[in-house]
């Protein structure tokens, strides 16, 4: 008999869904769309269906993957979970720790799984630096250096309104903060800055993090003025040598060992042929139907916004925020 195929209830019509809806539809799942605007028009552009209701939508799927704004997050986690429904988010999986250790709480409780979806981890070039500083080819990490820039998101207004969005440290930098706890290890301190253009929209800000062993992350973010250049780059730093990457001139990773044997190539084996929303998008399938946990967890979205909610709070305080390792709930 052949199998039913995945059954997934996206809530949204923003700009992500272009990204997700063809994924689902590529992995041959049945999407059903709801959105207080949209989704009607979504559902035609792509061939799959919609409805008008939450509940209709909830009585239609197993998953629910939730593409709103960000503090509409916690409540439609909630309901799809007391659904019964397994739920992947976009990050951040919530405005606050709090809520998403709600969440949390609530998965566990009525034994759904809950995922964030962070796709920079499935972008190519952070996935094999995470590889190549495994594997040791840089030795121990001890300073990184994480940027992102973009324009300024004036297409929706939620974005500019920090008590919605976090800002941009919570909505766009909190994807170099996931990667750099990845990469680095667990943070003990942040410190943040952030300054905002006078004549435009345009606003900047840095987060220094410091890792459990010393190692310091720099991470950078721009919203620049419209018409801006979407931009990403790192470079990790090692006792052995640097991850370097660009997407400016290469959308791979080079290695510089110095002198050193050589590990492997200068250009790591990768393919940028499949789209790493699809990637993200079939690990967390997978887990749902007893597959292997996919490479990021709700623990580590809850971890990421836990990071940007500090940084917001050392911006507005000028002081650097603890943040230690939390062990069942207390405070290494």
């Amino acid at each position: 008999m052949k199998p039913s195929p995945l059954a997934v209830g996206l809530i949204g019509a923003g700009g992500i869904t272009q990204a997700h809806v063809p994924a689902w539809i590529e992995l041959g799942a049945q999407v059903t769309v709801f959105s207080h605007a949209g989704a009607a028009e979504l559902a035609a552009e792509y061939g799959v269906s919609s409805v008008e209701s939450l509940e209709d939508l909830l009585e239609s799927c197993d998953i629910v993957d939730i593409c709103t704004p960000t503090p509409t997050h916690r409540g439609y986690a909630e309901a799809a979970l007391l659904a019964g429904k397994h739920i992947i988010c976009e990050k951040p999986i919530a405005l606050t720790r709090a809520d998403a250790d709600a969440v949390s709480a609530l998965a566990e409780k009525v034994g759904r799984q809950a995922y964030p979806a962070h796709v920079v981890r499935f972008f190519p070039e952070y996935a094999r630096a995470k590889s190549a500083v495994a594997d040791g080819q840089i030795g121990t990490p001890a300073i990184s250096r994480f940027s992102r820039v973009g324009e300024y998101p004036r297409w929706s207004a939620w974005f500019g309104d920090d008590r919605q969005s976090g800002g941009i440290v919570m909505d766009q930098m909190i994807h170099d903060l996931d990667i750099a706890r990845w990469i680095s290890g667990e943070v003990t301190d942040v410190y943040a800055v952030k300054s905002a253009s006078a004549v435009g929209p345009a606003v900047t800000a840095q987060v220094i993090l410091t890792h459990e062993g010393g190692a310091l992350s720099y991470v950078s973010g721009v919203w620049g003025a419209p018409g801006t250049t979407f931009v990403t780059s790192f470079s990790i730093a090692g006792s052995h040598g640097v991850l370097r990457h660009d997407s400016r001139t290469d959308a791979s990773i080079r290695l510089d060992g110095g002198t050193r044997e050589k590990v492997g190539g200068t250009r790591p084996d990768i393919s940028l042929g499949e789209s790493p929303y699809l990637t993200q998008l079939r690990e967390f399938a997978n887990a749902c139907a007893g597959g292997e946990p996919p490479r990021v967890s709700l623990d580590d979205g809850a971890r990421a916004v836990e990071l940007a909610e500090a940084a917001n709070e050392s911006i507005a305080t000028g002081a650097s925020v603890s943040v230690a390792r939390r062990t069942a709930g207390i405070a290494a």
